[in-house]
């Protein structure tokens, strides 16, 4: 019975355990680092999120959006995660079906959310203004969708919208590969270039 046990061990438990513990530093150590070492050296800015600074201050990802609602500035997807909106610990969307009231009362409720914000612009209203992202964290929203606020955001701003309309086709990202989905514009990028333009405006108005 011992002879047993320990041609056992030799034969079945001890290759098992050098190979769990090759494998363990192989994929558990090497194998990441090596990848974090590569990803570092190639694109060390997506790689570390596509963190955006400000002034020395860290004030956004490239990758997730953020809530704005102050007129004068563009307004992003709605967002469906909790306790707040864009909140990256709990990336999730509505999950509420086509058939669903709950959604018809939450599009009209954002309808008129957008109509109260601009009253006198009777643009239709793109889809993505009115319907959360699978992920509720989309960072972009469409061209039309941008658009649609151009009145909005250069009155609050008192700006000429055509500056406004030249800032956004500035930012607009092109198709995927040139074939995939449609050109979209980064809401947090928008938002502080057009902070940006406006202080350059007012410095130069009072120099």
């Amino acid at each position: 019975m011992q002879n047993f046990n320990i041609s056992f061990f030799r034969k079945i438990l001890y290759p098992s355990v050098i190979l769990m513990i090759l494998m363990t530093l192989l994929t558990g150590l090497a194998y990441p680092l090596i990848i974090t070492g590569i990803s570092q050296s190639a694109f060390p800015e997506k790689a570390n999120g596509s963190l955006i600074w400000k002034n020395g201050k860290f004030i956004g990802s490239r990758l997730i959006g953020q809530n704005f609602s102050k007129p004068g500035y563009f307004w992003g997807r709605p967002s469906a995660t909790s306790p707040h909106p864009y909140n990256a610990a709990a990336s999730s969307g509505s999950n509420l079906g086509p058939t669903n009231p709950q959604l018809v009362d939450n599009v009209k409720e954002r309808i008129a959310r957008l109509r109260k914000a601009d009253p006198g612009n009777d643009l239709p209203i793109p889809v993505d203004l009115v319907t959360s992202s699978a992920s509720g964290l989309d960072p972009h929203i469409s061209l039309a969708a941008a658009n649609y606020q151009i009145k909005r955001v250069a009155r609050a701003r008192n700006m000429p919208e055509n500056q406004i309309r030249e800032l956004i086709d500035k930012y607009t990202e092109p198709m995927r590969f040139h074939f995939l989905g449609e050109p979209k514009v980064n809401v947090l990028e928008l938002n502080l270039a057009l902070d940006k333009m406006e202080t350059a405006t007012v410095y130069k108005k009072g120099t």
